[in-house]
C-alpha cells in the first residue's frame, strides 16, 4: 500500500512558521505493525515564550507519550487541533492508519471521537508501557519498546480492514475523488456498506474523510504558494464554487483561503538569523 511521504507537511498549518518553534522528525514502523501504524512522529520544543501550534488532523487515531504529561489515546479530531507549546517539552507520537486503531483494538473508534483518553483506558498494562518508553534514551529504542508491546496485541489479517485501507489510500492520494459515489463506483461497494465500514473502523463517515483530505490538499498548495486562482482550486477540490470552499476552509482552519495564502507568502519572505 502506498503512503504519504514521511516528510509530508500536509495537515500542519502555517508550516514555515511552526518549524521555527519546534522540531519535527518521523520514523517508519517495522514489519507487521506497519499494517496498522503509518509512522511515528517526534516533536520537541524549548521556547522562551508560548506558541500555539495548529494542525488539521488526519482521520486517524494517535497514541502520544508526552513529557511532561503522560500517555494518551487521541481520538479522530473533527476540528482544528491547537496545542500551546511553552517552556521545554517533547512528544513521541504514534500515528495509526485511518482505521488501524479500530482494527487492532476492536474498539468503536467513533465513541471517543474528539476526545483524549489516558492510554490505560485502552490497554490495561499501559502504565508499564509508558514507563518503558520514557526510560529509553532515544526514539529508535522507544519505537522498539512500543512495537514489542503491540506484538502481543496484533490481530489476524482482516479483509474488511484491508479494504478500508485501500479506500482511504485512494481518497488521500487521488484529488479527482471528491464525491462518495465516485468511491463506491471505483471499489464496487454499495454506499451503505462503505458507511458501515467507516463507522466500524474509522469513526467518521466517508464524505467527511473526503472533505478533510481535499482541505489538506488545498491548505498544502496554498502554503507552498502554488495557487494562482482560488476559483480553479475550488473546482479542482470538488466544491460547487469558490464561496463554498472559502466557507468550509474558514470554518475548519479559522481564516479564508486568501488570508492563509497571504500569511504563507509573507512567512516565505522572512529571513531568520
Amino acid at each position: 500500500m502506498s503512503r504519504q511521504p514521511i516528510e509530508s507537511e500536509k495537515g500542519i498549518l502555517h508550516p514555515r512558521e511552526q518549524a521555527r518553534h519546534r522540531s519535527l522528525s518521523r520514523l517508519t514502523p517495522g514489519p507487521g505493525i506497519d499494517r496498522f501504524v503509518e509512522w511515528y512522529w517526534i516533536v520537541e520544543w524549548d521556547l522562551p515564550a508560548p506558541y500555539v501550534a495548529e494542525v488539521l488532523p488526519y482521520p486517524s487515531v494517535n497514541v502520544t507519550f508526552e513529557q511532561p504529561g503522560g500517555a494518551f489515546v487521541n481520538g479522530v479530531s473533527t476540528h482544528k487541533f491547537e496545542r500551546e507549546l511553552s517552556g521545554r517539552g517533547r512528544v513521541f507520537g504514534v500515528k495509526f492508519w485511518a482505521g488501524g486503531f479500530g482494527a487492532v483494538t476492536g474498539l468503536d473508534v467513533g465513541s471517543f471521537r474528539d476526545q483524549v483518553l489516558p492510554l490505560r483506558d485502552v490497554f490495561d498494562d499501559a502504565d508499564r508501557l509508558a514507563d518503558l518508553v520514557f526510560a529509553e534514551p532515544d526514539d529508535v529504542r522507544r519505537r522498539a519498546v512500543f512495537e514489542a508491546f503491540m506484538a502481543d496485541h496484533l490481530v489476524a489479517a482482516d479483509a474488511q480492514y484491508e479494504l478500508v485501507r485501500s479506500v482511504i489510500a485512494a481518497m488521500s492520494e487521488d484529488r479527482d475523488l471528491t464525491r462518495v459515489d465516485q468511491v463506491t463506483e471505483r471499489f464496487d461497494l454499495p454506499v451503505r456498506k462503505l458507511q458501515r465500514l467507516f463507522r466500524r473502523y474509522v469513526g467518521v463517515g466517508p464524505k467527511w474523510v473526503l472533505r478533510r483530505y481535499r482541505l489538506h490538499d488545498g491548505a498544502d498548495l496554498l502554503a507552498r504558494g502554488e495557487v494562482t486562482d482560488l476559483a480553479d482550486l475550488s473546482a479542482a477540490l470538488g466544491y460547487f464554487d469558490q464561496a463554498h470552499f472559502s466557507h468550509e476552509f474558514k470554518e475548519q482552519i479559522g481564516v479564508t483561503p486568501a488570508e492563509y495564502a497571504t500569511r504563507a507568502a509573507a512567512e516565505a519572505q522572512v529571513t531568520y538569523r
